[in-house]
């Protein structure tokens, strides 16, 4: 089973360059990293975990860039979003990032898909919160019309895009002509969230991993029904907080990849939470 790691890594953190060379070191197999581009002070939506929303969110660095610098200093690290709020990009500009990415680091981009908790952060990008979830797969359709191989357009409830020449491509070939970095979906179980992963995805990211063994009958209903190949479905559970246990479990569902969750530390205690992590390579 492969082990990667998410952070929130911010300006009192670790730097993405120390850690990224320390995983590679480590046999780690890859970094997951967040994304939040502020979060308003006047917040109505409640923080998911409950409680207090944690300092890191604030601060949190731009996933991309930092996931650049972490690409520069490695060979092998798996690169990942866990998860990019596509609804907040715009999509012509994102597809031209993440294939930017995906190419200069030879194929090792994952992309994290998320729809958000947080209303005033979308709505500042003037997301409408009912209709995010159908913007989020519209704005996935641009994006793979722009990786195509051949120039492709797209018309969509919520734009469109000209055929065009669009390079760099992402490596991977998932779909015949359509390139597209490996692409995941976060969210809790459910026919909507399964629906999209069967739609536009390679597989699901669910935070916590709690409750596969009922789940994953259900998505993988849904995956086959879509037509999909049934060996290919990509389940990956995310912010994990392991145990032996835990990880027999999930190799017992056919898992193969897990992330496990780092705090969002200085230097000395992320070096200490990964030599505890070290029993699990």
């Amino acid at each position: 089973m492969r082990i990667a790691v998410t952070v929130f890594l911010t300006d009192e953190t670790i730097t993405p360059v120390r850690l990224a060379r320390e995983l590679e070191q480590r046999g780690f197999a890859g970094l997951y990293l967040p994304e939040h581009t502020h979060i308003p002070v006047e917040r109505t939506s409640p923080y998911p975990a409950g409680g207090e929303l944690p300092r890191e969110y604030g601060r949190t660095f731009d996933p991309f860039v930092a996931l650049a610098q972490a690409a520069a200093v490695t060979e092998r690290l798996g690169l990942a979003t866990g998860i990019t709020l596509v609804a907040q990009h715009d999509p012509i500009a994102l597809a031209k990032q993440i294939a930017t990415l995906d190419h200069l680091s030879g194929g090792r981009f994952t992309l994290g898909v998320g729809f958000g908790w947080n209303v005033e952060e979308a709505a500042d990008h003037g997301v409408r919160w009912r209709t995010r979830r159908e913007l989020v797969r519209d704005r996935m359709g641009l994006m793979q019309a722009l990786w195509s191989l051949e120039p492709t357009g797209f018309e969509g409830e919520f734009g469109s895009v000209r055929a065009s020449v669009a390079y760099p491509k992402p490596v991977r070939r998932p779909r015949g002509p359509v390139a597209g970095p490996r692409t995941l979906v976060g969210g809790a179980a459910g026919p909507g969230l399964f629906a999209h992963i069967a739609g536009y995805a390679d597989g699901w990211l669910p935070i916590g991993g709690r409750g596969l063994s009922e789940s994953l009958p259900v998505l993988r209903s849904v995956w086959a029904d879509a037509g999909r190949d049934p060996a290919a479905l990509q389940v990956v559970p995310y912010a994990v907080h392991p145990t032996p246990g835990k990880l027999a479990h999930y190799a017992e569902l056919g898992i193969e990849e897990v992330v496990v969750q780092l705090p969002p530390a200085g230097e000395p205690k992320v070096l200490r939470a990964l030599d505890g992590y070290g029993s699990f390579l």
